[in-house]
């Protein structure tokens, strides 16, 4: 009996293990059902331009009233998260996020589209900061952990064109409500993660695991602008951009355009790993330099090599992207929503103020000289980022004492 027991005590540390990753896919894959309606409103335009004859001025107003909402509120969701328990959020933002998105279609008032995207807006905002409260601890502090989930965000968000275009590009708005399946399967799997066994603590808050550096936290949120700013910009205007520069037509934009999302994703994953050799810190100031190279690259460098900019640029501003959301985290220990907000929503929403901008010049003069002042970005944002200090307390290390025994025995 004795040998039975030692035999089997190896195991258990392997069976915590396989039950992280476990929630961390069922999260991230979660993460995917709700970043998908973030992309579907943008995607939904061209369809209520064409069947609802909006301008440009409407149009862009559908959009902005998503945006703005969700980018607003999620610090304020971060807050509540904070102060009490709100893992339900999980499972009903989902629902919220797809029933706006659903309802958009079906009625024919510009002010109810603009209400229904808003409330789909107000259910991804209501997400983010709590997901990654529980993502956090999901995956034990790892860093790898956390790009897998951000991967998700990333995927859906790159899935929503094809998700509308099959759904909305086959039988116009009045199919809108189909739109809603990938919220039904984001909440019911958000609720496995919250009920499995061993997940009880999930329901809890995050305990303060030291002072908050609310000075590395505000340059991390000017970093993280800068990242916005040109990554925004960027995603507006490549894929006219690359038609141009390419005579490909709009076959060359779209190419363009799955290049940067596609580099995204491999970019979220390959920053986890790259943490786990060095300091996030470190990492976050290499990516934006080579960003810095790269972008100038995408607006300058002529012919196909504009592909390999645009691959380089995706992975120099997406490898830092999770990272900055623990490093939010550790620097505000005792307000993690609130950081998770920040750095997931408010600082991305500021970013895309600034396409109309870039519309403008490029009105005015040409495409190639709007962007060619995104070159600065993250040479901004490296240098921010070497003003900063890799945080005292790991969040790797905080977040396994948040861990009960029973996740990792």
């Amino acid at each position: 009996m004795a040998d039975y027991r030692k035999r089997d005590r190896p195991a258990a540390p392997e069976h915590g293990r396989v039950r992280r990753k476990a929630s961390i896919t069922l999260l991230s894959v979660g993460h995917a059902c709700v970043d998908v309606y973030q992309g579907a409103v943008a995607c939904l335009i061209p369809y209520l331009v064409a069947e609802r004859a909006y301008g440009y001025a409407a149009a862009s107003g559908v959009v902005l009233a998503a945006s703005l909402l969700s980018s607003v509120a999620q610090p304020f969701f971060g807050a509540l998260t904070d102060r009490r328990s709100v893992s339900w959020l999980l499972p009903a933002s989902t629902l919220l996020a797809g029933l706006g998105i659903a309802l958009s279609g079906r009625g024919g008032s510009y002010a109810l589209t603009l209400l229904c995207v808003g409330v789909s807006g107000a259910g991804v905002a209501a997400y983010h900061p709590e997901s990654a409260r529980v993502a956090r601890l999901a995956g034990g502090g790892s860093h790898s952990a956390m790009g897998w989930f951000s991967l998700g965000g990333n995927v859906g968000f790159a899935l929503a064109p094809l998700l509308v275009a099959a759904v909305v590009g086959t039988g116009g708005l009045g199919r809108t409500p189909l739109l809603a399946l990938p919220a039904l399967v984001g909440a019911a799997l958000s609720l496995a993660v919250l009920r499995a066994p061993g997940r009880g603590h999930l329901a809890g808050t995050t305990a303060a695991a030291g002072p908050d550096d609310r000075a590395s936290f505000l340059r991390l949120s000017l970093a993280v602008v800068c990242r916005s700013v040109v990554f925004t910009g960027l995603s507006s205007f490549l894929s006219l951009y690359a038609a141009q520069r390419l005579d490909g037509g709009t076959a060359a934009g779209t190419a363009a355009l799955f290049v940067l999302y596609l580099g995204g994703a491999a970019g979220s994953v390959l920053g986890g790993r790259l943490a786990g050799r060095w300091d996030r810190v470190t990492v976050c100031r290499w990516s934006y330099l080579l960003a810095v190279a790269a972008v100038a690259g995408v607006v300058f460098v002529p012919g196909p090599a504009l592909y390999l900019c645009v691959a380089l640029t995706s992975a120099g501003l997406y490898v830092p992207f999770s990272l900055q959301v623990t490093l939010g985290q550790d620097y505000l220990p005792s307000r993690v929503g609130t950081a998770s907000g920040i750095t997931l929503g408010l600082t991305v929403g500021i970013g895309g103020l600034v396409s109309p901008l870039i519309g403008r010049v490029a009105d005015a003069t040409s495409l190639r000289t709007a962007l060619a002042p995104l070159v600065l970005m993250p040479a901004l944002s490296w240098l921010l980022f070497r003003t900063l200090p890799e945080p005292a307390g790991p969040g790797r290390a905080d977040a396994q004492r948040a861990v009960p025994k029973s996740w990792v025995q």
